[in-house]
């Protein structure tokens, strides 16, 4: 749609608070903390733990807490984290969807489900909305990291499977099993990048304007926000000079 940007995750959002950022590094220490239960404690033999330290690299996570996040889970110190996927509707009829880690899985429920209530959404049964998407892997760099031929092509021959470039950068998806590979290709040819990880791609966007977009922008910033929360993923369409006229 001409003037409209495709609204993507924000939990990478620029000017982040120096809270915001703390509560970043949490959620990146937890993810670290559970990959490394979860399987080896060395990302070289753990796929899922691997990505969780590029993505810690990456947003400038220090290296002893990385270290101390992997010891927390191979000296049996780590909590029981459940992974739990929430799915509803915002405002608009925005699909979203909102993957948790929690140790307290009422808790979680009821803080997702009061604050989709309290921005205009509707929290949904398991399955309403993400038959709408699909399960894929997701690589974002930066614009240093070439032209968008030369991203396409390097996409190509690591074997993915779209490239979506603009003046922010470069999305590359890849299929759900292939994210570990072709990230490693990517790297070989282009370096390290900003993130890597298993995403959620609407089939289709919703357009939403109007106090509607101030609205859905409430309800993600505030998901965000709740240390549960790990990520959250709309479906939404917003022009420019919507986004723009939110300051």
């Amino acid at each position: 749609m001409a003037g409209h940007s495709k609204f993507k995750n924000i939990m990478h959002r620029k000017g982040r608070a120096d809270s915001a950022r703390s509560k970043l590094f949490s959620k990146l220490s937890r993810e670290i903390t559970v990959a490394a239960k979860m399987g080896l404690p060395d990302p070289a033999m753990n796929a899922r733990l691997r990505l969780a330290v590029n993505n810690a690299k990456a947003e400038s996570l220090p290296k002893d807490v990385i270290e101390r996040a992997i010891k927390k889970a191979s000296g049996g110190e780590a909590e029981s984290y459940e992974e739990i996927r929430y799915e509803g509707f915002g405002p608009g009829g925005v699909g979203v969807i909102v993957e948790a880690l929690t140790d307290n899985r009422n808790r979680a429920a009821s803080t997702v489900r009061s604050t989709f209530t309290k921005c205009g959404g509707a929290l949904g049964e398991t399955g309403s909305v993400s038959f709408m998407w699909d399960r894929v892997g997701r690589i974002v760099y930066g614009p240093a990291a070439g032209s968008e031929d030369a991203v396409m092509e390097a996409a190509i021959e690591a074997g993915a499977d779209d490239v979506e470039s603009d003046e922010d950068g470069h999305t590359i998806y890849t299929a759900f099993a292939s994210l570990s590979e072709v990230a490693a290709a990517l790297e070989a040819t282009l370096g390290a990048a900003q993130s890597t990880q298993l995403a959620w791609r609407p089939k289709a966007l919703t357009p939403v304007t109007g106090d509607a977009v101030a609205t859905l922008m409430k309800l993600i910033e505030t998901l965000e926000d709740d240390d549960d929360v790990q990520t959250v993923w709309s479906n939404a369409d917003i022009s420019t000079e919507d986004l723009e006229a939110l300051g």
